[in-house]
């Protein structure tokens, strides 16, 4: 099989609920190890033994984006209930924020809305909770509109007062916004949580710095997925501070690995890439899409959930670990029934 695209996740796979409602720790996930080139084999760990598979002088990137209640009951002129997930808690470029329309399930995650059922049309008028409104102004894909909002007060508080993090069918149930907070969180602005740092815990951070790995933070702050239509990623905002940057630059002179936690970390730092293939401070909007042709220049490993197949995120595993060692380790975590998505197992790719 090509792991791009020919696999089947079974529904079960599914990781329902956070690791601690399942009665374990966040770092009791289970860590699939994939090791290429000159050491091609696999290992299946405790997510806790992740110390002992990096060396002394390795960084990780980390991405310090905190994730906001960004689902927000909405309303039709006519009454008609809609639910709205809102990307990002900024405007983009033109100033206009990207939402998307989805159908509310009582007791459940909103459903899926096809273009051909969505009410959605320039001008539409959407009434918020609070007095707020949300008019479209404009298509950016068949799901996600541009959409001008009119709040009673500043984005986060308002969010806080009433939003809810966004939920898909796969979870049994509303969990709270903790739930979905990773422990570098500190930057609120991602509409989704950058889930690859979930099973990290103070205590393995610890043990990861008395080993001797480095660690530095990007932000990147996420925009909402598409599940069902697996779109390629769209723009986000990100910085790389000069901090970060100067680090990487250091371990990779001196031979030590820059691991990315998480896709939105490699999207980040090969954003802020220089001709010359060195990492650069950088802040503002990126719209790359990182594929096999494309490569990668500054990331030598990656740890990342599982991924549904046909998801454009597969395109950046593939530069990142190469075809064959995606390929095997994806095989070997649906025959040991990995539990796949953000609450799920997660996956060490070091080519």
């Amino acid at each position: 099989m090509t792991a791009v695209t020919a696999f089947e996740v079974p529904a079960e796979l599914a990781a329902p609920a956070p690791a601690e409602a399942r009665g374990l720790r966040r770092d009791g996930v289970r860590l699939l190890v994939g090791r290429g080139r000159a050491d091609p084999r696999t290992e299946h760990r405790a997510f806790a033994e992740l110390p002992a598979v990096l060396r002394p002088g390795d960084l990780l990137v980390v991405n310090n984006s905190a994730t906001l209640p960004a689902a927000l009951p909405a309303g039709l002129p006519d009454g008609t209930a809609l639910a709205l997930h809102l990307s990002s808690a900024q405007p983009d470029p033109r100033g206009a924020h990207l939402v998307e329309l989805r159908r509310p399930v009582p007791g459940g995650a909103g459903a899926y809305l096809e273009p051909a059922d969505s009410p959605a049309r320039p001008g539409l008028e959407l009434a918020l909770p609070g007095g707020g409104r949300a008019e479209l102004t404009a298509a950016f894909t068949s799901r996600l509109w541009y959409a001008r909002l009119t709040l009673p007060a500043p984005l986060t508080g308002y969010l806080a007062r009433y939003g809810k993090a966004i939920r898909y069918g796969y979870v049994d149930r509303d969990w709270p916004l903790s739930a979905y907070q990773t422990v570098f969180a500190a930057v609120p602005g991602s509409s989704e949580m950058p889930s690859a740092a979930r099973p990290f815990t103070a205590e393995l951070v610890a043990a990861l710095v008395a080993r001797g790995v480095l660690l530095a933070p990007i932000t990147l702050h996420t925009g909402v997925a598409s599940p069902e239509l697996h779109e390629r990623p769209y723009p986000e905002r990100f910085t790389v501070p000069p901090s970060t940057a100067r680090l990487v630059n250091h371990v990779r002179r001196t031979g030590g690995r820059v691991v990315a936690v998480g896709t939105t970390a490699v999207r980040a730092l090969e954003s802020a890439t220089t001709p010359a293939g060195r990492a650069r401070a950088a802040d503002g909007w990126t719209d790359l899409v990182i594929t096999p042709e494309r490569g990668v220049r500054l990331v030598d490993g990656l740890l990342t959930g599982w991924h549904e197949p046909r998801a454009s995120h597969l395109l950046m595993l593939a530069a990142v670990a190469g075809p064959g060692l995606l390929d095997r380790c994806y095989r070997e975590a649906l025959a040991e029934r990995y539990l796949w998505h953000e609450f799920g197992d997660v996956n060490l790719l070091l080519p």
